[in-house]
C-alpha cells in the first residue's frame, strides 16, 4: 500500500453522518463530520462523555460504517470496502493502528511475542525482528516479560509498539492515560507524540485528560456529534 506525502492526508473526513436507535431513542453520534489529518500529524479529540469521540474512532479505523459521506484512510475510501468483511480487516490490519486503554495485550504472550503475532497476522517477513521497535518506546529490555510483569505505563508502550509493527498509515489511540498517573500519562503522549513524527504517521488521540494536550499538534472537541476547535476554559 503506497503512503501519502507530507502534508497530504492520510485520514479524511467528509460530511460523515451516522445514526444510532430507533424512533425516539434515535441519536446522532457523528452529525456532518468534516475534517483531516495529515501524515506526521498527532491530533487530540476532547469532549464529553457520550458526545461521539468513540464512534468517531470506531469509524476512522473502519470498524463501524457511516449511514452518508467519505471516509478515506490513505487512498482507500472506506465505504467501496464495507460490504467486504475479508478485504475491510485485511485493510485494517495493515494499515491501521490501534492503541488501547491499559495496552490490551494478550496475557500469555510475552512483549516481544505480542509484535511476532501482528507481523504474521499481517504477512510480515519470517526475519521480523521485534527487538528494534522495542528497544523504540524503551521496551527492550522488557521483551521476554508477560504482561502480568509489566506496569500500566510499561503495557502501554508495548502497545504502542504493536501498533506501529505493519508501520501503518493511520494510528488511532483510545485514552491512552486512563489508567496512569500524571507522570507516566506525560510519558506515554509524549511518547506517541515522538513515535508519529518518527514514522511519518497520522495520530488521532481520543482522551478526557486536558494535561496532556501540549504534546499534540491540534485539539478537536466533539460535542453532540459535531466536531470543531477545541477552547479551552480561562484560567
Amino acid at each position: 500500500m503506497s503512503r501519502t506525502h507530507d502534508n497530504e492526508s492520510v485520514l479524511s473526513f467528509q460530511n460523515v453522518t451516522l445514526e444510532l436507535g430507533d424512533g425516539d431513542s434515535k441519536v446522532r453520534p457523528l452529525d456532518a463530520v468534516n475534517f483531516e489529518i495529515a501524515r506526521g500529524e498527532f491530533v487530540g479529540i476532547v469532549g464529553p462523555s457520550g458526545a461521539g469521540k468513540s464512534t468517531l474512532l470506531a469509524v476512522a479505523g473502519a470498524l463501524q460504517t457511516p449511514d452518508s459521506g467519505s471516509v478515506r484512510v490513505l487512498d482507500q475510501e472506506l465505504t467501496e470496502i464495507a460490504h467486504s468483511q475479508g478485504k475491510m480487516a485485511k485493510f485494517r490490519l495493515r494499515n491501521i493502528g490501534f492503541v488501547f486503554q491499559s495496552g490490551n495485550l494478550i496475557p500469555a504472550l510475552t512483549s516481544a511475542d505480542q509484535l511476532r503475532l501482528v507481523n504474521k497476522l499481517a504477512g510480515g517477513p519470517s526475519s521480523f525482528d521485534p527487538l528494534p521497535l522495542l528497544d523504540a518506546v524503551g521496551m527492550a529490555h522488557k521483551a521476554k516479560s508477560l504482561p502480568r510483569q509489566l506496569s500500566g505505563g510499561e503495557r502501554q508502550r508495548v502497545g504502542i509498539a504493536r501498533a506501529l509493527v505493519t508501520r501503518p498509515g493511520l494510528l488511532l489511540v483510545d485514552e491512552p492515560t486512563a489508567a496512569l498517573d500524571r507522570a507516566r500519562s506525560q510519558q506515554i503522549v509524549a511518547l506517541l507524540a515522538e513515535q508519529s513524527k518518527t514514522h511519518g504517521v497520522a495520530t488521532m488521540m481520543v482522551t478526557h485528560d486536558h494535561e496532556v494536550l501540549g504534546h499534540c499538534d491540534r485539539v478537536l472537541e466533539m460535542v453532540d456529534g459535531k466536531l470543531g476547535a477545541f477552547e479551552p476554559a480561562a484560567a
